[in-house]
């Protein structure tokens, strides 16, 4: 698809094509020779009857917002998911939709494996928990451990139902966690609702450059699509943890094979010497972020920065077991820092 004028054009085109919509498709000079002119001549042309139907389900929620990041593995889906449940507390009405087809997560990160999807008379309904309704490919798959092979048109198709045939109800906020990248979802996604209005996207990262890299071609992204980047989120900024929580060794020597465990003679010595420690929070920079990270990035391409999350084991923890990482002080490293983004997001004034 060519964003500039949303002509849609196949990846085996040839050049100069006209798109598939256009009344010249499968006939113009451009298509002689094309693999795809007899079905661009027969297709009916027109706008996509589907995106009516969308836009009418798409009426009842106020406020729809993209997880997006440039890379895997940088904890989008832990925010996707942790953002959710924060709404949810603040008695909101949610929906979180998983268009990772190819890895969906958030059914495990919102403790509904195994669950599955319902037939009513007004459509799929979402998985519930703590009011947030959840929808994935993760709950369709007969088996979890079974791959998703599919090619882009098959990706969109389902893409295309979960947004006009699952029955969402009256939400405050649907959030939309995306994979990583720019490819078929991202241009699906943004195709099937910018009509029905995007409030924006939120991007997640890690400080290190290698992350940072593609976050910029994500701005981009967004940019040349139309979507306002709401904010960007430098996640795993920094390892911390509270002295207890730590597992001390003794390194190996002199060709040891097995590092000498010495927890629980450290923790002793602290109850005993140093009690007033145990509360003490250790930091450690894991990734590089001397260049400045995320907030030197946002600058540098005229973007909000929403703020920092550590890597806090606690809330790898709640997002492994399914759970909110607000509920009680177990992840209070972690929760105030993503309460104070999540604070700052509905301070925008797209979406108060």
């Amino acid at each position: 698809m060519e964003n500039g004028n949303h002509k849609e054009v196949p990846e085996d085109a040839n050049e100069h094509c006209p798109g598939t919509q256009s009344e010249d498709a499968g006939k113009s000079d451009a298509c002689a020779g094309c693999p795809n002119q007899e079905a661009c001549a027969s297709a009916p042309k027109g706008p996509d009857p589907d995106l009516i139907a969308i836009a009418e389900r798409m009426a009842a929620v106020k406020h729809k917002i993209l997880i997006l990041s440039g890379k895997g593995g940088v904890g989008k889906s832990t925010f996707s998911a942790q953002l959710s449940f924060a709404l949810a507390d603040m008695d909101f009405q949610v929906g979180l939709l998983d268009i990772d087809i190819c890895g969906p997560s958030i059914p495990k990160m919102l403790g509904l494996e195994g669950q599955e999807i319902h037939q009513s008379n007004l459509g799929w309904s979402p998985v519930y928990v703590d009011s947030i309704g959840v929808m994935s490919i993760g709950f369709m798959l007969p088996d979890p451990d079974d791959a998703v092979i599919w090619r882009g048109p098959r990706k969109n198709g389902i893409i295309k139902q979960f947004l006009k045939d699952v029955y969402w109800g009256e939400l405050d906020f649907l959030v939309v966690d995306a994979p990583p990248g720019t490819s078929d979802e991202h241009i699906s996604i943004v195709q099937f609702l910018k009509e029905t209005g995007i409030d924006g996207a939120i991007i997640v990262t890690t400080p290190q450059q290698v992350s940072l890299i593609d976050v910029r071609k994500e701005v981009s992204f967004c940019k040349k699509v139309g979507i306002r980047v709401l904010g960007v989120v430098e996640n795993m900024s920094g390892l911390r943890q509270s002295l207890s929580d730590f597992k001390y060794v003794k390194p190996l020597k002199n060709g040891g094979e097995e590092e000498e465990d010495v927890t629980e003679r450290v923790m002793a010595v602290l109850r005993e010497k140093a009690p007033e420690l145990l509360d003490v929070v250790a930091c450690s920079e894991v990734f590089d972020s001397s260049r400045g990270g995320a907030a030197r990035m946002c600058v540098e391409m005229g973007v909000p920065f929403l703020g920092k999350v550590p890597l806090d084991p606690k809330l790898c923890k709640a997002a492994e077991e399914g759970r909110s990482c607000f509920a009680g002080d177990e992840c209070r490293v972690s929760a105030s820092a993503l309460s104070a983004i999540i604070a700052k997001l509905l301070k925008n004034d797209t979406i108060a």
